[in-house]
């Protein structure tokens, strides 16, 4: 069997060029308006069929819907070869998007090598999003699916062990899994924040640099202000998870930041809070990448490598909390 490594192949870099463009094409474009919502989903579905690549095949895909009184909450489950036939780890995983975009679709080839990778089973889970659901629907779905989870409902149909939960997201994705790793803290077993959006008070960087001129993370956060939060006090660590001051339990975290993001400071500065506090982190900078390249394999060959690493934090971290 090919090693989860062996979907790496040697990559030029003219996809990555073309990316850039794509993307200053639609940032010039972008009202942030809630009619323009509809756009900026097609955009993104576009621009991942056209820069992604397809990951490894699973040994078997689920569609089924977590269980709820108003809103069950659609998930996906991939499996891969490498799977205990009974109940083994699996990572929750909650995609990217500014609470106003993407799905369990837009980051399939992510969760694939996250799967692949780490033996483990990947939940992703399609939370509702704004502006037609405002913040806390969002939240609220994804919280539902952890609680699902670490209860055991998932043990006997989906082989998902309540005793082995390990959480992930990136960006709006790693907002929500850093606010819930510190609720259940005792009960997650490992956490992935890829350049996770850590708070909804400051729009741009502390330190602006040129990589900001397209002011992409102001336009971004100022649409999440408007359509997202909804008046809620952005200072609530649940929208805010890097004013938390008591780190203390947290499961062991792997923190990746990007050169190139407007985050970039704020996942560094968590990072450090985490390590300030006995927590284990394996911290990951990539200088010359862009917020939300690993949805864009085709275009950042390291888009199929860093998923692969976050793989063997999380094999060795589970493996280790088993013992």
């Amino acid at each position: 069997m090919k090693s989860p490594r062996d979907f790496i192949p040697e990559i030029n870099m003219q996809p990555a060029k073309e990316f850039m463009s794509a993307m200053r094409e639609q940032v010039e474009r972008m009202k942030p308006t809630p009619d323009s919502i509809y756009a900026i989903h097609n955009s993104m579905r576009r621009m991942t069929n056209q820069f992604d690549t397809p990951g490894p095949e699973m040994r078997d895909v689920q569609d089924f819907n977590v269980p709820r009184t108003d809103f069950p909450v659609p998930v996906r489950l991939y499996t891969p070869h490498q799977a205990s036939d009974g109940p083994g780890p699996t990572l929750i995983y909650l995609h990217g998007g500014g609470f106003v975009t993407c799905s369990i679709e837009s980051h399939e080839g992510l969760c694939k090598r996250l799967a692949s990778g780490s033996g483990m089973r990947v939940l992703s889970v399609d939370y509702r999003l704004a502006p037609q659901f405002p913040y806390p629907a969002g939240p609220d779905d994804c919280e539902a699916v952890l609680k699902w989870a670490l209860q055991g409902y998932g043990q006997d149909d989906y082989n998902i062990d309540r005793a082995q939960i390990a959480l992930g997201g990136d960006s709006a994705g790693g907002n929500m899994t850093a606010y819930l790793c510190q609720k259940y803290r005792d009960q997650i077993k490992a956490q992935i924040l890829f350049y996770p959006l850590m708070q909804l008070v400051d729009f741009k960087p502390p330190k602006p640099g040129p990589q900001d001129w397209l002011q992409l993370g102001f336009m971004a956060l100022k649409f999440i202000d408007e359509h997202y939060t909804h008046g809620a006090d952005t200072q609530d660590t649940r929208l805010s998870p890097l004013f938390e001051k008591d780190l203390t339990g947290i499961p062991p975290t792997y923190v990746l930041t990007c050169g190139l993001d407007p985050l970039r400071d704020e996942g560094k500065l968590y990072a450090d809070n985490l390590s300030a506090h006995g927590v284990k982190v394996v911290y990951v900078y990539e200088k010359m990448l862009p917020h939300g390249f690993l949805n864009f394999a085709r275009a950042f060959p390291k888009g199929r490598k860093i998923p692969l690493d976050a793989a063997d934090f999380l094999r060795d971290t589970l493996r280790a909390s088993a013992a």
